[in-house]
């Protein structure tokens, strides 16, 4: 059930960190709440289920984050057009491969 609750929390840091595009002049205020407190808020609050239902903490926090990284860069590359290069392609699959050699050290341990 652990993993559940990180999935969720890694879609709504993703869905949070992708609006920030949209937090930015007259639009700044009423995107703002949704975003920080929505996304970001549930972001956290599943994070801290998934490590209550015994992930460790550098796991969960690995999978996270490079996941979201990852998927943040897809993200933007299909909803907002940016470059999403041979390099940065290449560093994405290196920071796959880290969390996936982090989580299988974590149950061989």
């Amino acid at each position: 059930m652990g993993y559940v609750f990180l999935i969720g929390a890694i879609l709504f840091e993703v869905i949070a960190t992708s609006h920030l595009k949209l937090v930015k002049g007259e639009r700044a205020v009423p995107w703002a709440v949704p975003v920080i407190v929505g996304g970001y808020g549930s972001a956290f609050a599943l994070l801290t289920l998934a490590l209550n239902r015994g992930i460790p903490l550098g796991v969960a926090y690995a999978v996270w984050s490079g996941f979201g990284v990852v998927f943040v860069a897809v993200v933007s590359w299909l909803a907002f057009g940016e470059k999403l290069g041979a390099m940065q392609i290449g560093g994405a699959v290196m920071v796959v491969s880290g969390v996936v050699l982090l989580e299988l050290g974590a149950h061989h341990e």
